[in-house]
């Protein structure tokens, strides 16, 4: 193919995941893009329910319209105590993956302007003028590319920010006993055996006999898959479950660090995404994070005064810094998940530590929601983390 045949885009987007399907949808509704050529590339066609997005909102959202359960209760629970958190004026949302791609791809699929192929990305490469995207079948030029593919590497082969995987295995069940509470989702219940890590248990029931029940672990290293499925049967069982189907699975691994990954962006690559840091590196939440960080990177590309050299995007702040010393605490202590997590919601204010995760308090709710944290692990994290 000789560099006449090369299809040149305003915009592409490599990887379609949550942040660019987020970000290109928005750039729709802005109405400002409508004169740009957008391409989306993924090998991954989104055509399977493959995992499960939860966050919590106060206001309608967008996304109302594929939120499948609202909950205003939450459990928090460990060995020694079970506490219903009180939610309002937020709700928990869940949202299926298969609906939110249907919902945005029929969506897109509506302006020509926008591309979708099913290609796996091989080579990018930036130049002066343009980007250079080359896949196993073709290559293509953008003027500007947005990159969600996660490059495992850039944070391990490092040592000086920790990185630590929010990883699980869920089980869909239906249970032939009623035993779900349906207008209360599990939020964390450490009562599972601890091993020397932060484990809990994960429940989102949508009837009294179906829910997701998930196994998940802040550590540093995976798990067998049968030790996944073994614990989540274990819990099943204590439950008072015997017979059930399970009718789907999902797994994954979302790495958790405050590895600066917006120092890779250039004059014209943005890293999008878990590639670019938008994952909460202290809790692997990703929807409500992608959320805002899409709104505010529409407005960057939608404002004419903005020169887009993309290394202008990202900007750090105290949230960082809080989510670095935590990280830090479990990554040489990993035991003391539990216990942290237990200080926060035994008896703080569960709206207070929902705005704290969103990144919504100021100085002094943030001091009230630290406070409740155990002292001498921050304290230790704090010193190493200022004289590193």
């Amino acid at each position: 193919m000789n560099s006449s045949q090369i299809q040149h885009f305003n915009y592409i987007f490599t990887g379609s995941g949550l942040s660019a399907l987020m970000t290109v949808y928005k750039m729709v509704l802005s109405g400002n893009f409508s004169d740009k050529s957008i391409l989306l590339l993924d090998q991954d066609s989104k055509k399977i329910n493959d995992r499960t997005w939860c966050f919590w909102a106060k206001e309608d959202t967008i996304w109302d319209s594929v939120i499948s359960k609202k909950w205003d209760l939450a459990l928090f629970a460990n060995e020694d105590f079970k506490r219903d958190l009180d939610l309002k004026p937020y709700q928990y949302n869940q949202i299926n993956g298969l609906e939110f791609y249907n919902f945005v791809f029929e969506k897109l699929s509506k302006h020509q302007n926008i591309t979708f192929l099913n290609e796996k990305v091989t080579d990018i490469n930036e130049l002066e003028t343009h980007v250079f995207v080359g896949t196993e079948s073709n290559r293509y030029t953008c003027d500007y590319l947005f990159n969600s593919i996660y490059t495992k590497n850039f944070a391990l082969s490092q040592d000086k920010y920790p990185v630590l995987q929010q990883h699980f295995t869920g089980w869909f069940v239906k249970s032939d006993v009623e035993v779900f509470d349906l207008e209360k989702a599990t939020f964390m219940d450490f009562s599972v055996e601890q091993k020397g890590n932060t484990r809990f248990m994960y429940v989102l029931p949508t009837s009294k006999t179906e829910a997701l029940v998930e196994y998940t672990l802040f550590s540093e290293n995976l798990l067998i898959k049968e030790e996944y499925e073994n614990e989540i049967k274990i819990y099943l069982e204590k439950l008072g479950i015997k017979q059930y189907e399970i009718v789907e699975k999902e797994q994954g691994s979302i790495p958790m660090t405050c590895f600066p990954f917006w120092k890779k962006n250039t004059k014209r690559v943005l890293n999008i995404g878990t590639a670019g840091g938008w994952t909460k590196a202290s809790t692997g939440y990703t929807f409500r994070n992608s959320d805002k960080k899409s709104t505010k990177l529409v407005e960057f590309l939608s404002n004419p005064s903005t020169s887009l050299r993309m290394t202008s995007f990202y900007n750090k702040n105290r949230f960082w810094f809080y989510d670095l010393l935590l990280l830090d605490i479990l990554y040489r202590h990993n035991e003391l998940g539990s216990i942290i997590f237990s200080s926060l919601f035994k008896k703080g204010n569960p709206v207070l530590i929902f705005k704290f995760l969103d990144e919504e308090t100021t100085l002094t709710e943030e001091l009230k929601v630290i406070l409740k944290c155990p002292k001498a692990p921050f304290i230790k994290a704090l010193f190493r983390v200022l004289f590193k």
